[in-house]
């Protein structure tokens, strides 16, 4: 008898271990529409020179970039989907790994959807907006198995048994430009995340990126009014300034060096939360 409970013992031992949680792996959850996903193409100087403390998660299968859904990588971009451009949490991780000490790692996970509106991460609302929503969006959302929301969500469990969720970031609202309503379907997002990870209300930090500023001529600038309300709703929100973050022709999207200056402005406020609670 004695022998069959160490036996159990050692089994249930042995299982927690094989998924214990590094502390010192900060795993970061990233969604929005195009200047998340990344609109422009990356350069060489965002391809080299990339620590290997700093990863992602892989949201689809890249078979291109020898990239399996649901495993670690280095985090050379892409960092969305397979064909996307250069992002924010490109220079996001850069910034926190050599800014971090030496001991932590940093992983990032992004699932992310041009053109979308909020609507199509909210676990109650996205079959509605996808029933309505262009074909030319269709195919990106069928890439995550046509719920997005659910994708983040599996390599958010999947990555909790590796690390410890630090943060989500965002950045959408253009295709929201002027929704009032805003700021209620983002936290909706919010506190489905964190309830559906086991987390405590209101205990991670959500960092959301302002679009294109004025001072660049933005033609959904006025969102940025809107998105200024978040903290007021969501007490752990932060909003990410885009001004003097250059662009391309459209006004719409940043340019390579704008998602590098927005990139490094999010790492910048996430390492004043952390050092904050130390």
């Amino acid at each position: 008898m004695e022998k069959k409970v160490c036996c159990a013992i050692l089994f249930t031992l042995f299982a927690v271990n094989a998924y214990a949680q590094d502390p010192n792996f900060h795993v970061y959850l990233c969604f929005g529409q195009s200047n998340m996903e990344g609109h422009v193409r990356f350069e060489a100087q965002d391809t080299v020179n990339i620590s290997t403390r700093f990863e992602v998660l892989q949201a689809v299968d890249c078979p291109e970039l020898d990239r399996i859904k649901g495993n670690w990588y280095v985090a050379k971009p892409p960092l969305a989907r397979c064909n996307t451009g250069l992002t924010p949490v490109d220079y996001f991780g850069k910034t926190l790994v050599a800014k971090l000490p030496e001991r932590v790692r940093v992983g990032v996970i992004n699932v992310a959807v041009g053109g979308c509106k909020i609507e199509l991460f909210d676990k109650d609302q996205y079959a509605s907006y996808i029933s309505t929503a262009p074909q030319w969006m269709i195919g990106m959302i069928n890439q995550y198995d046509g719920n997005p929301y659910l994708r983040l969500l599996e390599l958010a469990k999947k990555a909790q048994r590796d690390g410890v969720i630090k943060g989500i970031l965002l950045h959408q609202g253009e295709s929201n430009t002027g929704d009032s309503l805003w700021v209620k379907k983002v936290k909706n997002v919010y506190d489905h995340l964190l309830k559906d990870l086991n987390l405590k209300a209101n205990s991670i930090p959500l960092l959301a990126g302002e679009v294109v500023n004025v001072d660049q001529g933005g033609i959904c600038a006025s969102m940025n009014e809107i998105i200024a309300r978040l903290p007021r709703t969501i007490p752990n929100s932060y909003v990410i300034s885009s001004k003097g973050c250059t662009t391309v022709a459209d006004k719409l999207h940043f340019d390579a060096a704008g998602y590098r200056e927005l990139g490094k402005r999010y790492a910048d406020k996430m390492l004043a939360l952390l050092y904050a609670v130390k």
